[in-house]
């Protein structure tokens, strides 16, 4: 019985997961071809121009634009299921080729600034807590309201103004110098500041969520019985707040993955880092169609996965999640 149960919670997942990746497809699909630009453009280039109409629709036709909306996306759905998304307009390339080439850059990015955010985010709010409306933490979160203000475009300018431009300490664009791509030194000098600006513009945000957790736990009936049986305060937040924050910290994990994501792909624009980000622009601003279609679909593929193992994570975690469902739909069905 527990079996079966467990079964259909994971087909229930699976049923939901894979009807939010199919309305996201159509959902990117069809506005992609709303947008004013033209994809022979990014197909031919400055060709175009020379081009007849004539000459034009014949191009469309071969790149089967000129078909129906519905027809051209069951014809990417069919090429997507057996593993053909079709060929970057700009790159001449199939587009995984192009992907494969940019997404150990943004992997390297993205996990090593995920990983830094989060760790310094539960350490900085543990620290906030430890010294509440203290120095230390009033000194903080102040610090961190002001740097979690700053736009990341701006910021970026500014890093590659005074670090690379006037100072000439570190490189202000891509990943690796020339013919040193396996060189761990130079992709950490390329890698410092498009770090400093994800951290910046993350770690406080989330460090300060952490902090008021904990803060909220410390204030519970609980923590009142503990002082009263002699547990220390040290004690009381590490063995007991924490660990019950945990299910709030792992979906904050899981939600913030776009936020990271998102700002990771600013970052990458800025800096003319040759990840996932600089590419999704490329895509978008010059209509390579299949390229954006592929990207969107990662990312928020990504995005959706992320959110639904946080929350199984939680419900695991604390059952009482699910117990409020059950409740929840009895009442709806009651009504």
């Amino acid at each position: 019985m527990r079996t079966a149960k467990r079964i259909t919670y994971y087909l229930r997942k699976l049923a939901i997961f894979l009807l939010s990746v199919f309305i996201l497809s159509l959902a990117v699909f069809y506005i992609s071809r709303l947008t004013p630009t033209d994809p022979l453009q990014s197909y031919y280039g400055d060709r175009v121009e020379k081009m007849s109409a004539e000459e034009k629709e014949q191009a469309r036709d071969r790149l089967g634009l000129n078909e129906p909306l519905h027809i051209q996306y069951l014809r990417w759905v069919a090429g997507a299921l057996e593993g053909d998304f079709g060929i970057s307009y700009k790159y001449k390339q199939d587009v995984l080729d192009v992907i494969r080439l940019r997404i150990e850059n943004t992997l390297i990015l993205g996990g090593i600034g995920f990983v830094l955010t989060f760790l310094g985010a539960l350490a900085l709010g543990i620290f906030c807590a430890w010294f509440e409306d203290r120095w230390p933490d009033r000194l903080l979160c102040k610090l961190g309201t002001l740097t979690s203000c700053i736009p990341e475009f701006w910021f970026s300018l500014i890093l590659i103004l005074v670090f690379c431009v006037s100072l000439g300490w570190l490189p202000s664009s891509g990943a690796y110098s020339v013919g040193k791509a396996d060189d761990v030194g130079d992709r950490i000098m390329h890698l410092i500041l498009p770090m400093i600006v994800v951290l910046s513009s993350h770690l406080w945000y989330y460090a300060y969520m952490i902090r008021n957790k904990l803060l909220e736990e410390t204030r519970a009936d609980y923590v009142l019985l503990g002082k009263s049986k002699g547990l220390s305060r040290r004690q009381i937040l590490f063995r007991h707040c924490l660990r019950n924050i945990l299910p709030s910290y792992i979906s904050i994990m899981a939600i913030s993955v776009p936020h990271v994501l998102g700002g990771t792909y600013i970052v990458e624009t800025v800096f003319s880092y040759p990840g996932i980000g600089t590419l999704s622009y490329e895509s978008a601003r010059y209509a390579d169609y299949n390229m954006l279609m592929v990207l969107c679909m990662m990312t928020g593929v990504t995005v959706i996965f992320c959110n639904m193992i946080g929350q199984i994570i939680n419900e695991h975690i604390d059952p009482r999640i699910k117990a409020n469902e059950v409740v929840e739909t009895s009442e709806v069905t009651t009504v």
